[in-house]
C-alpha cells in the first residue's frame, strides 16, 4: 500500500477514451444499459455497475475509494452533508427498543437527533462522562447496540481513549462509531483502535475552503451494506459536483493539515500565557488532561483550539465584537480562521446544564485555525482580548 499522500493524489477513476489527467465530473442522474439482459442483471445485482446517481456515481465512487484507503476501511457511502451521514448511518442500524451509548460531549445537532428524533421511533440514548470510560461500560444494557463518540470533541476539544472504547465495544459485541471530523484520516484513523464505522463531515477540513456540504461514512463492508441499502431508498446521496470538489480537495489534505496544526499549536501556546484567558484546550498542549492519549492516537493536534475569556458573557461579547480579521461563523476547517461562540450558536439548543456537562461555558470560544500567517492570526486575537 502506498503512503497516505500518494493515495490521496493517485486514487482516481479509470481514464476515459480522452485520456484526461484530471478525472472529469460525471454530472448525470442516470446511466444507460446495453440491452434488456444488461438491465435485468444490473437491477438483480448480478453485476456491479452504475444504475442511478442516487445509488452510485463514478465521481462519488472515486471519493469513497479515496477515503476508504485513507481510513483503512473496507467500504463507504457519501452523503449530502455530515448530519445526513450521521442520521442515515444510525437509522440504518437501529431498531425500535435499541439503546445507544454516547459520549456526553458531541456536536449539538447529533445531540438533538439523539434526544428529539430517535426517541420517536423507540430508540433511546444514554450519555457517559468522557473522563470515565469505566462508567461507560457500567451503563451498557441488554438493549445497547451502539457506542458513539467524537474525538477530539466538538467544541471542547476533549480527547477520548478510542482504543479503550474499542475494547469495550468488542467485549460486549457492540457497534463502535466514531465521528472523526476534527482529526480527519490524516491525523487519526479510528479503525486502528477498534472502530467499526467512521463518519466525517466533508464540509469541514476535507473540503477545507468552505465551498460545499458533504458527509461520508466508511468502515466494515457488512455494516456499510446496511447503510447503503437504507440510503439508496431514502436519498441522502452526495451530488457528483460536490464529490468532485472533495476528491480534488483531498489531494492537498496532508499539506493543509500540516499548516493548520502548526498554526493551531502556536496559537494555543500564546493563549496559555495570556492573562485574560481562563483556560485553553488543545490536544498537543502538555496541559491537556488527555495529552498522552492524544499523542498515542493522533499524528498532530488538529486545527481547533478552545479557550475561555475571563469576565463572563459580557467579556466574551466584547471579544467577538473586537475581532477584525478572523471570520465570525459557525463553520470550521476552513482555510480562513474562524471564531465561534458555541453557547449561542452550534450548541444553543442545549440547556445551560447540558452545555456545562459538555464543558461549554458562556465564555467558551472555539477557534478554527486557518492557513493565514500565524502571526496575523495571533495579532487579531491578541488585540480583541486586549
Amino acid at each position: 500500500m502506498k503512503k497516505f499522500e500518494t493515495e490521496a493524489i493517485r486514487t482516481q477513476s479509470e481514464r476515459t477514451q480522452f485520456l484526461e489527467h484530471s478525472t472529469p465530473m460525471y454530472l448525470t442522474s442516470s446511466f444507460v444499459f446495453e440491452d434488456a439482459e444488461d438491465m435485468r442483471a444490473s437491477f438483480a445485482e448480478e453485476k456491479e455497475r452504475n444504475i442511478y446517481s442516487r445509488y452510485s456515481n463514478p465521481t462519488n465512487n472515486e471519493l469513497v475509494e479515496k477515503v476508504c484507503k485513507m481510513e483503512r476501511a473496507e467500504s463507504g457511502f457519501a452523503f449530502a452533508s455530515g448530519m445526513a451521514a450521521v442520521f442515515s448511518t444510525l437509522a440504518a442500524l437501529v431498531e425500535t427498543g435499541d439503546h445507544i451509548l454516547s459520549a456526553r460531549s458531541i456536536f449539538g445537532s447529533t445531540h438533538t437527533l439523539f434526544t428529539k428524533f430517535l426517541p420517536k421511533w423507540g430508540v433511546t440514548t444514554s450519555y457517559f462522562p468522557i473522563d470515565d470510560l469505566g462508567a461507560a461500560e457500567a451503563m451498557i444494557t441488554s438493549q445497547t447496540k451502539i457506542i458513539y463518540a467524537e474525538s477530539p470533541t466538538n467544541p471542547g476539544v476533549d480527547v477520548l481513549d478510542l482504543e479503550r472504547l474499542g475494547q469495550i465495544a468488542k467485549k460486549h459485541n457492540l457497534i463502535f462509531i466514531v465521528d472523526n471530523c476534527f482529526a480527519t484520516p490524516y491525523i487519526q484513523q479510528p479503525i486502528k483502535f477498534g472502530a467499526d464505522l467512521v463518519i466525517h463531515s466533508g464540509t469541514k477540513l476535507m473540503d477545507g475552503q468552505g465551498r460545499v456540504l458533504a458527509g461520508i461514512t466508511v468502515g466494515s463492508a457488512e455494516l456499510i451494506d446496511k447503510v447503503y441499502r437504507f440510503s439508496r431508498i431514502t436519498g441522502p446521496a452526495l451530488s457528483p459536483f460536490n464529490a468532485w470538489v472533495l476528491t480534488k480537495s483531498l489531494e492537498t489534505l496532508a499539506v493543509r493539515l500540516d499548516r493548520h496544526c502548526e498554526n493551531a499549536l502556536k496559537l494555543a501556546q500564546f493563549l496559555e500565557e495570556h492573562p485574560k484567558v481562563s483556560w485553553v484546550k488543545y490536544p498537543f498542549l502538555k496541559s491537556h488532561p488527555m495529552y498522552a492519549v492524544a499523542k498515542k492516537q493522533m499524528k498532530a493536534g488538529g486545527s481547533i483550539v478552545a479557550f475561555e475569556v475571563k469576565g463572563g458573557i459580557e467579556a466574551g461579547k466584547k471579544f467577538f465584537d473586537s475581532i477584525k480579521m478572523l471570520s465570525l461563523s459557525a463553520n470550521l476547517g476552513d482555510s480562513r480562521s474562524i471564531v465561534t461562540h458555541p453557547a449561542s450558536t452550534t450548541h444553543s439548543k442545549l440547556s445551560v446544564e447540558e452545555r456545562l456537562e459538555s464543558g461549554i461555558t458562556d465564555g467558551s470560544v472555539r477557534v478554527s485555525v486557518g492557513l493565514e500567517h500565524v502571526e496575523d492570526i495571533i495579532a487579531d486575537i491578541k488585540q480583541a482580548l486586549n
